[in-house]
């Protein structure tokens, strides 16, 4: 019986454990979608009197960031550090 309960313990440690760096990876993660939609919010203020193919370019560069971000989610989902609904709700949040 004491070993069974070794292994119980062992196991409520290490799901402990998985479950905050779990945690602390999403809401790192989180931190910097919202940084970086700041700084998009913050370079789509009004344009001036710009030209449309000028435009082109920085939706070229918020498609290819997004792109990443997704490769990235998956590669956190496929480690096991995000569950299907975290990562289901990330990719809603970059996406919508």
């Amino acid at each position: 019986m004491p070993g069974l309960l070794r292994g119980v313990a062992r196991t409520a440690v290490v799901a402990g454990t998985a479950t905050a760096v779990s945690n602390r990876v999403s809401r790192r993660q989180s931190g910097r979608w919202a940084q970086q939609e700041s700084e998009q919010q913050a370079a789509a203020a009004p344009p001036s009197a710009a030209a449309p193919p000028a435009a082109a370019a920085p939706l070229a560069d918020d498609m290819t960031a997004k792109i990443e971000q997704l490769k990235q989610l998956s590669t956190l989902k496929e480690q096991g550090v995000l569950t299907e609904e975290e990562f289901a709700e990330q990719k809603r949040r970059l996406l919508g």
